[in-house]
């Protein structure tokens, strides 16, 4: 029984697991609590086994020699040893590895129990993990053996990895997968269509869902509800930037107003011509977060530089979280943004030119790729918009890739500086935004922080280090993180998935003051003295404590 146990395990794979266990054990660009860095760990050493498991079969297939008997169940012993001792010492370190970014962020030191949570939670997600793996195996080993009655053992071997794979992926893509989206589609759905009975239909008629609107309360869906619900008063904005202010104006359609992206962006269009959004100085076009949701950090910033003078136009094109829209639906949003700002544009575009307020884009996450995509160059050459503001712009961003690529070799990937463009800057919210630098007749500004893995996840860190690792660092990225192969990947890919939980200001959680700087250049709202943005500051700075328990 040993024996036959002992052979059906890979020493080799003991050791490259836990060389994978380890190099995960590191830090990436979120901090991660005991559940999420041991599901990392065990995914991380089920990885590492299972390649070198893969290497071993590419072996056999080759004919080539392999240690059997008595030796090879020495070296077993010697390869579970070392691998236990790289485990160990790696553990050991987790705590000041998790600190490392901890630190650079603000945050409670992690708990001393640390490295032992994480060692118990790995070894459990990596036993069910090998375990399914190994069933796998089983399977395509029958199926080798049934191809290889009828063709050459070499070719059966390739051709029953193939089909095999076919077959999995089918199952995974077709069935798991498929059903995991259905079930969220299906919650998510149900929890957008929760009225809260605290949050009532609005009597203004110049708000959204209120008896004159458009749009019904019920179709605004539950972003869409909080998002009117939440407009600042004129009173709350006079108080803080001084002198007269205006109700901001708040156009949303939620998914179920209309049928088709094109019905309602039209909805959309009417309802904020209505309450008379085409007559405000400022209007923006904002793409919301797969969910449907605005970022009141974004909002409010910009309705308070403008005294109120602001109207906003938003529609929502999925109940999904972004990072699954952005996996299954991403030409919904890209749909929506570009059916949202079309409309708009052609309304806008029918003003006389004096009286047009300035058109401008916004969207978070999601939305900043669903508005990227919404542009057409002739847009931008013939009577065009006058700027954007694009933050946290998800990696798979075209027009964030070009201009990424195109900057001056001598600036940070994470804060790129164009060589010659007037149109484009990056900023961090503190850095990036020079008063000496020339702007064009079109402002863009892409906000996004060193640390937000939404950003800079990249498909090529499973082979090779992501530019973005390259001196100078981000000031809130750890000294400690480095890059390894396959693992950084998968560090990365958990890193999305928990990009919100750090304080505000870090990852892919932006904060209030971090917007002031980007929407003054962008949109250049008048009458701010430093001793009056220095109280907005501090308004927004007291608002954020609130909201995040500080």
């Amino acid at each position: 029984m040993i024996r036959r146990l002992a052979d059906a395990v890979s020493g080799a794979g003991l050791v490259l697991g836990a060389l994978f266990m380890a190099a995960s054990l590191t830090p990436s660009l979120i901090p991660r609590g005991e559940g999420v860095q041991g599901a990392l760990a065990g995914v991380c050493f089920a990885a590492g086994y299972r390649v070198a498991v893969l290497l071993r079969w590419i072996w056999v297939t080759l004919d080539l020699p392999l240690i059997r008997g008595r030796l090879r169940r020495r070296l077993l012993l010697v390869s579970a040893a070392v691998a236990a001792l790289i485990v160990a010492s790696f553990l050991w370190r987790a705590t000041d590895w998790q600190n490392s970014i901890r630190t650079v962020m603000g945050m409670e030191p992690a708990p001393a129990e640390l490295p032992l949570m994480i060692g118990t939670i790995a070894l459990a997600v990596a036993t069910v993990l090998l375990t399914l793996s190994k069933l796998i195996a089983l399977f395509l080993r029958r199926l080798i053996g049934r191809i290889e009655r009828v063709v050459p053992r070499r070719a059966a071997h390739l051709l029953g990895l193939i089909i095999g794979g076919v077959l999995l992926w089918s199952l995974a893509n077709g069935v798991l997968f498929s059903g995991f989206i259905r079930t969220a589609d299906t919650s998510a759905r149900a929890l957008d269509a929760v009225v809260p009975p605290d949050i009532r239909p609005p009597a203004d008629p110049l708000r959204t869902g209120s008896p004159a609107s458009l749009v019904a309360w019920e179709d605004l869906g539950r972003e869409g509800r909080n998002y009117i619900a939440t407009t600042p008063t004129p009173q709350a904005i006079a108080a803080v930037a001084g002198g007269p202010a205006l109700q901001p104006l708040r156009a949303y359609v939620g998914l179920n107003a209309a049928d088709t992206a094109e019905d309602r962006a039209a909805l959309a269009v009417a309802e904020l011509d209505r309450i008379g959004g085409f007559d405000r100085s400022i209007l923006v076009v904002a793409m919301p977060t797969g969910t449907g949701w605005l970022d009141p950090a974004a909002m409010e910033t910009l309705e308070y530089l403008h005294r109120g003078d602001v109207a906003t136009v938003a529609l929502q094109y999925s109940y999904l979280p972004s990072w699954i829209s952005l996996l299954v639906e991403p030409e919904y949003s890209a749909e929506a943004g570009r059916a949202l700002f079309s409309a708009v544009r052609r309304h806008w575009l029918t003003l006389p030119p004096a009286a047009r307020p300035k058109l401008y884009l916004y969207g978070l996450s999601l939305g900043a790729y669903s508005s990227q995509q919404s542009l057409r160059l002739s847009e931008m050459i013939d009577q065009p918009f006058a700027g954007a503001l694009w933050v946290g712009p998800p990696f798979v961003s075209p027009l964030w890739q070009t201009v990424t690529r195109e900057r001056d070799p001598a600036s940070p990937e994470w804060l790129p500086r164009m060589e010659r463009a007037q149109a484009v800057r990056f900023t961090n919210g503190q850095q990036g935004l020079s008063a000496q630098d020339a702007w064009g007749g079109i402002r863009i500004v892409y906000l996004q922080y060193a640390s937000d893995p939404v950003v800079f996840f990249s498909p090529g860190s499973l082979l090779h280090p992501p530019g973005w690792m390259n001196a100078p660092r981000g000031p809130d990225v750890s000294p400690e993180l480095r890059w390894y192969p396959i693992v950084s990947f998968l560090q990365l890919a958990f890193d999305m998935a928990v990009s919100l939980n750090v304080p505000m200001g870090h990852g892919h959680l932006y904060a209030y003051g971090d917007h002031i700087a980007p929407w003054i250049a962008v949109t250049q709202p008048e009458g701010w003295d430093r001793q009056g943005l220095d109280r907005l500051r501090a308004h927004f700075a007291a608002l954020q404590a609130q909201a995040t328990g500080g």
